[in-house]
């Protein structure tokens, strides 16, 4: 049991909140970033539920260290860094470029999960990639890495939205 739910319900839980933290960051990272929108709600909806991502992901029972792990720490320390540049120092000066870069990251490092957990979970996926060192499973996350690296660029040079008070 994990917070009064089955490792099923729990599971399904966490599976919802990684999702609406995916979409929430395309939306809000993606779509505002680039339009220059803060779109403060999207933002903070995205911002909150990737924090409860990689929290919930450290409630999984679990005897080591795994690499899932290590995702959540990275994930959480530029979450931190994110959140203090957007709430904290308000994205004034390099604050901004600091803010689009960790906010970037953070959503990527939920769709490179997202990704991983496809491959492990989805019978076609699964049988291009089984151990999850074929070429069908390197191409997809090179595409992906690549995208979030084009858009996190263009981001950084086009997210300059009004300051807030």
């Amino acid at each position: 049991m994990l917070l009064g739910m089955s490792l099923s319900a729990f599971t399904t839980v966490h599976v919802i909140i990684s999702l609406l933290a995916i979409v929430s960051g395309l939306v809000a990272v993606l779509v505002g970033m680039l339009k220059a929108d803060r779109m403060p709600g999207w933002t903070a909806f995205f911002l909150i539920t990737t924090v409860l991502t990689s929290v919930t992901g450290f409630m999984f029972p679990a005897a080591k260290l795994l690499p899932s792990h290590i995702v959540g720490i990275i994930s959480l320390v530029l979450l931190a860094l994110a959140l203090f540049a957007l709430y904290g120092k308000h994205l004034a000066g390099a604050w901004r470029a600091t803010y689009v870069v960790t906010a970037v990251i953070s959503l990527y490092l939920n769709v490179f999960v997202l990704l991983v957990q496809s491959f492990l979970k989805v019978a076609p996926l699964h049988a291009l990639a089984p151990t999850g060192t074929e070429t069908p499973f390197k191409v997809a996350q090179g595409v992906v890495l690549l995208l979030f690296v084009a858009i996190g660029w263009v981001a950084v040079k086009k997210f300059r939205p009004a300051l807030a008070p």
